[in-house]
């Protein structure tokens, strides 16, 4: 039994990213080139045909995400549709909120409907698409009312491949910053902090409430020698097994051979199921 806790659904409001890139993300298109087939065939087939695709790979649940850029690139995923594919298929998806912390209290106020009107329960935002680090005053009201509401919040710690954005703005120190500034809140690192895996695992092992999800970079690299992945699978077998949380980031990777070479790590066996679905369980209060 397996939780994704990063999926794009097969459907093209949430494509957009990748068959027309704003100028800023067209490095993520030539990196992930490859994927645009399995993309345009899910696309074109009924959705049953996609959940035949999780249950091959034994996905029971997928988390997706709304994304809101109007202010720097009038680029949306609305929440209303995040909303609408989870009450259609609730027993496949789960949705968290995307807003644009450009906003400001907007952006707040859209996360209080979210969740109260939409049933969505967490926020995603990759704050380098915004220009600004995680620790920006302008992001603390988000943070805040994530903490009111008792929801986690989604946060791309890692390289970026824009070269129009810092590649700094995913530096775990800045999110070592928000856990301290915010103890209570729910703090989910996504792409798992590479080049800076070693600062990220501090930080999470440092935190009680600091997951790492695992999307979008291969899982083999993770267990291999000389990549600067290597450590992340030592300490999540041990002391932060409680904090890691696998995500394919699909369509960027394949959702089966990720899985597939996460069962391949020297994991033992109580902790591999913390990986594939029991923290998640834990962190999104369900129950499978």
């Amino acid at each position: 039994m397996v939780i994704d806790f990063s999926v794009r659904p097969p459907h093209r409001s949430f494509m957009d990213d990748f068959y027309d890139p704003p100028d800023y993300l067209k490095g993520y298109a030539h990196l992930y080139a490859d994927r645009f087939n399995e993309v345009n065939h899910f696309l074109h087939a009924p959705i049953e045909e996609f959940f035949d695709h999780l249950n091959s790979a034994e996905v029971h649940l997928a988390v997706i995400s709304g994304k809101d850029n109007e202010t720097l690139h009038g680029r949306k995923i609305a929440n209303d549709v995040v909303s609408e594919i989870v009450n259609k298929y609730p027993d496949r998806f789960v949705g968290f909120a995307g807003v644009d912390p450009l906003k400001g209290m907007d952006a707040v106020r859209e996360i209080e409907r979210a969740v109260k009107d939409l049933g969505l329960v967490g926020v995603a935002i990759e704050p380098f698409e915004y220009n600004m680090y995680p620790d920006d005053r302008k992001m603390y009201p988000i943070y805040a009312k994530c903490v009111e509401l008792g929801i986690p919040i989604s946060l791309h710690c890692s390289i970026n491949f824009s070269t129009e954005r810092k590649m700094d703005y995913g530096h775990p120190q800045y999110i070592d910053t928000v856990a301290v500034d915010f103890p209570e809140l729910k703090l989910i690192a996504m792409t798992p902090g590479w080049p800076w895996v070693n600062e990220l695992i501090g930080v999470a092992w440092r935190h009680p409430n600091v997951y790492i999800q695992t999307a979008a970079m291969r899982p083999k690299y993770m267990n291999m020698p000389n990549t600067g992945w290597q450590e992340i699978v030592h300490y999540g077998n041990t002391v932060i097994q409680d904090k890691m949380l696998f995500a394919s980031g699909w369509p960027l990777l394949p959702i089966k051979r990720s899985i597939d070479e996460i069962k391949g790590f020297p994991l033992k066996q109580d902790v591999q199921e913390k990986w594939l679905h029991k923290n998640a369980c834990s962190l999104l209060t369900i129950e499978l």
